[in-house]
């Protein structure tokens, strides 16, 4: 595995898969950076794949927007967390966009606030483009719901750009609602 995660890190490999042989013809990803893995990530991995009728797996970018890359010693370390239990792809690909194109077809989970800032001009210039590129690639997307700002909010609280919609497939509340998130759990174990 250590060279393999050397290849990735340095751009030689597009994806590991860990856990099984071969990519799910149907795949729904997960993306996430499980630091902890906890009951969050697992009831909503477990709620997209009814809500799709695809398979499972989580997704690790050994790359992230928003915070430093990791190294083979800390990725080693969340594979552990899943060993035996889930099934991942490991990737370099720190944004959805990046993520759709090195795992044409796939699908991917995510809560609302994901969402949010996945549409969010902020952090994409030109959304509808971005959202046609996503059309071109077969990549949707399955939306749970979160605590926000006070209340729950879900899909249906989403300004999707018009022409866009079929792009999210929404979870239901009672498929899944799971109000923690890893910031928090980190803090209450002080790490």
């Amino acid at each position: 595995m250590k060279d393999a995660l050397d290849r990735l890190i340095a751009g030689e490999l597009p994806y590991i898969l860990v856990g099984r042989d071969d990519f799910p013809d149907k795949t729904i990803l997960l993306p996430g950076s499980f630091n902890p893995l906890h009951q969050g990530h697992e009831g909503l991995l477990l709620a997209a794949e009814r809500a799709t009728d695809r398979d499972g797996l989580l997704e690790l970018s050994v790359t992230n927007v928003d915070k430093p890359a990791l190294d083979i010693i800390e990725v080693e370390r969340r594979l552990l967390q899943l060993k035996g239990r889930y099934c991942a792809v490991l990737t370099r690909a720190p944004t959805f966009l990046e993520k759709a194109a090195a795992l044409p077809g796939a699908w991917f989970a995510m809560g609302y606030d994901t969402a949010i800032r996945l549409l969010s001009p902020d952090y994409h210039a030109d959304v509808p483009a971005m959202l046609e590129t996503f059309r071109a690639l077969n990549t949707r997307f399955a939306v749970a719901g979160r605590l926000h700002a006070g209340a729950f909010q879900g899909l249906e609280n989403i300004a999707i750009p018009a022409g866009f919609e079929e792009l999210f497939i929404p979870i239901p509340e009672n498929l899944f609602r799971a109000d923690v998130s890893s910031t928090e759990l980190r803090g209450e174990i002080g790490s």
